[in-house]
């Protein structure tokens, strides 16, 4: 019964906890993201002019997250690295709220 319990409470816990990583990730994409490839993913004006990849595009879709990751952290093009100032969960986290923008 005290193990029951202590699961009802560890679940309940994790269940917390993953609306707060997504509310951080969109907090972090807001802040690092939106400004170039926009609120939906699909590119600012500016964002495009500078080759901001569309989220929602054929090609980026089919970008492993592993690639994505490689990506952020490297940086490509005009897109600046941001490895040393995103840590590798806050990248996971980006790329998994990216994957849900619609």
């Amino acid at each position: 019964m005290k193990a029951m319990i202590c699961t009802m409470a560890l679940g309940m816990l994790l269940a917390g906890a993953i609306p707060a990583a997504a509310d951080d990730a969109a907090a972090l994409y807001k802040s690092k993201c939106q400004v170039c490839h926009g609120a939906d993913g699909k590119g600012t004006g500016a964002g495009q002019k500078m080759g901001a990849r569309d989220f929602h595009s054929p090609e980026v879709a089919k970008q492993s997250d592993a690639e994505m990751v490689k990506i952020t952290k490297e940086g490509k093009g005009k897109m600046p690295k941001f490895e040393g100032k995103l840590t590798d969960d806050q990248i996971k986290g980006l790329i998994t709220y990216i994957r849900g923008l619609k």
